[in-house]
C-alpha cells in the first residue's frame, strides 16, 4: 500500500481510505461481517478510516469502534459532525449544525461510539450558513488543545469558504483546517476549477469521496435497465434511469468502458486510479459494503494511468466539468428561491 502525507500534518495515510458509510442501516446490517471487512482492510495495509456521526445515525461509528478494539493505535481515524442527529422522530433543531454547543456535545458522543479517547481527524461535514465560521473554529481549537482531536478538516466546502476559514484561523489565532474532503470522480470534476488549487495553496490534504460516483463507474448501471437491487439507485438516491441527465452519464460510461478495456483494467480500477492521479489528492475513499467489494477495490492499489489514458478520459469528460450538478455534493443556500427573489 502506498502512503502519502496528509497536508502539512506529518501524518502518513494510505492512498486508499476505508469509508464506513455503508456499515450499518444504510448498507450492511451484519456488524460481525462489517468488522471482518474493516480487519481485512487493515491487514492489507490500509491505515486510514473515515466515518461520520450521521452515517446510520451513529451505527457506523459504533461498528468502527468495535473493529478497532486492540488496534486503535495503528489507525488514523477520521469522523465528521454537522448532520441532523435527531432520532425516533425528534425535532430538536440544535442536534445538528456547526455551533459550539452542538460540536461540544456531539464530539463526546462520537468518542463514546468509537470507543476511543481521541479522534485523529475531526471534520465539519458541510458548511453552516447560520453562523460565523469562527464559532466553529473556536470550539475545534479547544478540542485540539484538550487532546480530544489531533487535526481538523472540512468536507464539501466551496473554495471561497475554505479561504475564509483559513483567513479567520490566521487572524484570530485558531487551529486551521488541515484537509478538505470533496466529491471527485471522472464524472464529477468540478473541484478541479477552484477547490483543489485552493487546497494546494494552503497546504491542505485532500481526501476525495465517491470516486465511483455512487456506483456509476463500477459498471453496474446499464442503459435501458432498472436500477439493480440493493444499489444506490434502487434505494432512491438517483432519479429515474430515463432522465436526460442520467443519459449523459450512460454516454460517458460506455465510452469509459472502452478506455478501461484498452488499458487492460476494470472500470473500478480505472476510476480509483484516476482519482489519485491529481497532484493535490492525498487519498481516495473506498466504501465497500461486502468483503467481495473490498477485495476488488484493494486490487486497484498500485495502478497508475499513463498520459494517453488520461488524455482519452479528458476527451470524454472535460477537466473541471461535472455531468450532473448535484454530484458536486453541496448546493449553496443562495440558490434557493427565497435567496434569489424580492418578496
Amino acid at each position: 500500500m502506498e502512503y502519502r502525507t496528509l497536508g502539512q500534518t506529518g501524518i502518513q495515510v494510505s492512498t486508499q481510505c476505508l469509508g464506513a458509510m455503508m456499515f450499518g442501516l444504510w448498507g450492511n446490517r451484519d456488524h460481525d461481517d462489517c468488522v471482518s471487512v474493516i480487519h481485512a482492510a487493515l491487514d492489507a495495509g490500509v491505515n486510514f478510516i473515515d466515518t461520520a456521526d450521521v452515517y446510520s445515525n451513529g451505527e457506523s461509528e459504533e461498528i468502527v469502534g468495535k473493529a478497532l478494539v486492540g488496534r486503535r493505535d495503528d489507525v488514523v481515524l477520521a469522523t465528521k459532525v454537522h448532520g441532523n442527529m435527531n432520532s425516533d422522530g425528534g425535532t430538536d433543531p440544535n442536534r445538528q449544525g456547526n455551533s459550539r454547543r452542538w460540536i461540544r456535545m456531539e464530539v463526546e458522543n462520537s468518542l463514546r461510539r468509537l470507543k476511543t479517547d481521541w479522534i485523529d481527524l475531526y471534520q465539519i461535514h458541510r458548511p453552516d450558513p447560520t453562523l460565523d465560521v469562527d464559532e466553529t473554529l473556536g470550539v475545534l481549537t479547544d478540542l485540539v488543545r484538550e487532546g480530544k482531536v489531533r487535526a481538523i478538516g472540512s468536507s464539501t466546502f466551496p473554495a471561497e469558504q475554505i479561504v475564509e476559514a483559513q483567513w479567520v484561523a490566521e487572524r484570530r489565532g485558531r487551529e486551521r483546517f488541515r484537509c478538505e474532503q470533496p466529491p471527485y470522480s471522472i464524472l464529477a470534476r468540478g473541484i478541479e476549477r477552484a477547490v483543489l488549487p485552493t487546497c494546494t495553496r494552503y497546504g491542505m490534504g485532500v481526501i476525495v469521496w465517491s470516486p465511483l460516483n455512487g456506483g456509476w463507474l463500477s459498471g453496474k448501471y446499464r442503459r435501458g435497465q432498472a436500477w439493480p437491487e440493493g444499489s444506490r439507485g434502487a434505494m432512491g438516491l438517483f432519479s429515474d434511469p430515463e432522465k436526460q441527465h442520467n443519459q449523459r452519464k450512460f454516454d460517458a460510461v460506455e465510452q469509459l468502458e472502452k478506455v478501461a478495456a484498452d488499458a487492460g483494467l476494470s472500470m473500478t480500477h480505472l476510476a480509483i486510479a484516476w482519482s489519485l492521479e491529481h497532484p493535490a489528492v492525498t487519498s481516495t475513499i473506498i466504501g465497500p459494503k461486502t468483503m467481495a467489494q473490498l477485495t476488488d477495490l484493494l486490487a486497484a492499489d498500485g495502478v497508475h494511468l499513463d498520459a494517453e489514458v488520461l488524455d482519452r478520459i479528458d476527451e470524454i469528460v472535460a477537466p473541471g466539468a461535472t455531468l450532473v450538478g448535484r454530484d458536486d455534493g453541496y448546493e449553496p443556500p443562495e440558490l434557493v428561491p427565497a435567496a434569489r427573489r424580492r418578496s
